[in-house]
């Protein structure tokens, strides 16, 4: 899809009422536009493949950013409850709890929390 090929909608029906509302604005550079979209936005390059007679579309995270933004979600939520549990950080931020240790473990490492006390009683402390 990403070469040069010929433009044929799938359902004429459907890409007429989509080119008279304005969501096209020409033929076949959809593609095209999608990808430079998700490269410009630093998202890794979808692909396209036909596939039993349709097209399939495979979207892929960002595995950088959504790592990052989790190791400061779970900077936040400690900043904001020091005595929050592993199992109340995998709630909030939607990880699982090995993920949790994992990102605590990356935090440790770097030196940007540490644990003071007893795993139960204890508290987390963010070093500035």
């Amino acid at each position: 899809m990403k070469r040069k090929h010929p433009s044929i909608p799938r359902n004429k029906y459907i890409a007429d009422i989509f080119f008279k509302a304005g969501y096209i604005e020409t033929w076949g550079r959809g593609i095209q536009k999608i990808i430079s979209g998700f490269i410009k936005a630093g998202h890794p390059e979808p692909t396209f493949e036909e596939l039993a007679g349709g097209l399939q579309v495979t979207l892929y995270k960002s595995v950088e950013k959504s790592v990052e933004k989790s190791v400061e979600k779970i900077v936040l939520l400690i900043g904001n409850n020091p005595t929050i549990t592993q199992l109340e950080l995998a709630e909030a931020t939607g990880l699982s709890r090995r993920g949790v240790e994992k990102n605590i473990t990356k935090l440790k490492n770097e030196g940007r929390i540490v644990r003071i006390g007893p795993a139960k009683g204890g508290h987390w402390e963010i070093i500035k």
